[in-house]
């Protein structure tokens, strides 16, 4: 059996529970992997992020950017959270308990093949030409830069049909778990991550359509035009230039994140918005 570990990056905690984890797995005859910076921090090798899709079981220590992190490497395998911090959407185990929650995934697998864990859907952007890696909180359209008059023109449609049209800095396209991210501090709601959809969000629009809530199933096409450049971002940090007028479509992407090691209190967890 394999299990990955990714501590967040020159946090002193983080490397000594990731320690403690190698230790305590390696005991137990288990194979184990971190990634470059881990490794680094470790005094040992360390494996790109992306390898951990081949592990059977991913730890993530941090915060929600470390969890983005180690998700974007791990695929379809099983991440477990633990926060360092506040509880998290993505965090649910604390440290304390981390070893136990590991453990305990680790003999859920020995015996089952397979364990505990929920989906949660990720988005993709495509057009003819290109797929954008999948992202987990949002799928953004910008145009070259933010403020009165800098966005673009957008057309945007659910399943063919327009919803709105007009100028603006951007469009944000968020699942249920971003919502609580980028969406939120550009005036869209919150959606309860037991909801099978996602929220199209009009970024300082000069015509402002309310925030719309999407069945899961829909497409959602942007067309974006009248700028001499535009982007579309994944989580923050994969972006694609466009050349307006041009034209991309998000939906859900066919491998959803694998959350491992139990939820958390959503409705605890939103205190960290306060």
């Amino acid at each position: 059996m394999h299990v990955g570990i990714v501590a967040q990056r020159g946090n002193e905690r983080a490397v000594g529970l990731a320690r403690t984890l190698v230790e305590t797995l390696t005991s137990e005859d288990l194979r184990t992997s971190v990634d470059t910076a881990t490794g680094d921090a470790l005094d040992r090798s360390g494996v790109d992020v992306t390898e951990m899709v081949t592990c059977d079981l991913v730890v993530s220590i941090g915060g929600d950017g470390t969890f983005l992190y180690a998700a974007r490497g791990a695929g379809a395998t099983p991440v477990i959270g633990v926060n360092l911090g506040e509880v998290g959407f993505l965090n649910a185990v604390a440290p304390v308990d981390a070893i136990d929650a590991v453990t305990t995934e680790v003999e859920r697998l020995r015996d089952s093949g397979q364990v505990q864990a929920r989906d949660l859907p990720r988005l993709q952007a495509t057009n003819d030409e290109w797929s954008l890696e999948p992202a987990i909180n949002e799928i953004v359209f910008q145009g070259p830069q933010r403020g009165h008059g800098m966005g673009a023109d957008f057309e945007v449609r659910i399943d063919g049909e327009v919803y709105t049209t007009g100028h603006a800095d951007g469009v944000l396209v968020s699942t249920p778990t971003g919502t609580t991210a980028y969406n939120l501090s550009e005036g869209g709601p919150l959606v309860h991550p037991g909801l099978n959809a996602f929220v199209v969000t009009e970024m300082c629009p000069t015509d402002s359509m309310p925030p719309l809530v999407v069945d899961a199933d829909s497409t959602v096409s942007v067309t974006v035009s009248n700028a001499d450049e535009a982007f579309v971002v994944s989580d923050g940090r994969t972006r694609q230039r466009l050349d307006p007028p041009a034209s991309v479509s998000v939906a859900t992407a066919d491998v959803p994140v694998r959350l491992a090691g139990g939820s958390a209190d959503y409705f605890q967890a939103l205190k960290k918005l306060e």
